[in-house]
């Protein structure tokens, strides 16, 4: 493997800047994973790395692990310590890093499964809850996740806190939500806006003869008011105390539960 030794390395700035900057990485069309178990994981998953960089410390507490990572990575550097402390996200980094392709993740409606069970959120803004959700809809099984507006789905932060869940799972990219749920609407889907209104549809009822997209919106104001008037109906979590609002990924998760319990 070729070593790099200079911060300034146009390898090295280049995914410094696909770590940070979500407008770049949409121009280039590459994402940036940080951690032995997320790059090795999308190597595993056969997302090839367009060049995967290790300190030597990493090698040798890791090399056994990091065998399938470099044999899929298409050039594969050994770098400092310094350099990775640069480019890393975390306090305590593992010294592993790759480079990777984007995802095919926009949609049409002949993607969706229409006797399907999905979760979609418009603009939530924090990566920790988009994580979260995606992590949790993979765990409970849902065929797949709609996400509209708000963080980018390849933030380092939000990769990591789906534990992999992002690239597994099909996620898909909505440019205008409204305008898609009216498509599921048209394919028969039930469509259902979560909303803290105690008049809405308990969530213990909604109904599951058929194919579910339910939506959830952001964590300051909720969803927008075109997407509402999109669902067919409105929903509501009861609650008993005095809160008049949970968390985006808490609230996406009891909705995930219900709809397949």
């Amino acid at each position: 493997m070729l070593k790099i030794t200079s911060r300034n390395n146009e390898k090295i700035k280049n995914a410094a800047k696909l770590g940070t900057d979500s407008s770049y990485r949409r121009k280039t069309g590459m994402f940036f994973l940080e951690g032995v178990r997320l790059c090795c994981d999308a190597a595993e998953n056969g997302i090839m790395p367009e060049s995967v960089f290790v300190t030597e410390t990493a090698m040798e507490k890791y090399g056994d692990e990091l065998n399938v990572l470099l044999s899929a990575g298409k050039e594969n550097f050994i770098i400092t310590d310094e350099i990775s402390d640069k480019i890393s996200d975390t306090k305590n980094s593992q010294g592993v890093f790759c480079v990777c392709k984007t995802l095919d993740k926009f949609s049409n409606i002949d993607k969706i499964n229409n006797n399907g069970i999905y979760i979609a959120v418009e603009n939530i803004q924090t990566p920790d809850n988009l994580g979260a959700v995606a992590r949790t809809a993979e765990a409970l099984g849902l065929d797949g996740m709609i996400v509209s507006g708000g963080c980018d789905i390849y933030n380092p932060k939000a990769l990591r806190a789906a534990m992999g869940s992002l690239l597994r799972l099909d996620v898909f990219s909505v440019p205008d939500l409204p305008s898609f749920l009216d498509d599921c609407n048209k394919s028969g889907m039930n469509t259902y806006a979560a909303v803290p209104d105690s008049s809405a549809l308990p969530v213990t009822e909604i109904d599951k003869s058929k194919g579910i997209i339910c939506a959830v919106g952001n964590e300051g104001n909720g969803l927008t008011e075109k997407t509402i008037s999109s669902c067919r109906c409105k929903i509501t979590i009861p609650m008993k105390g005095r809160a008049e609002s949970l968390n985006a990924s808490a609230a996406a998760c009891m909705i995930m539960w219900e709809m397949v319990r």
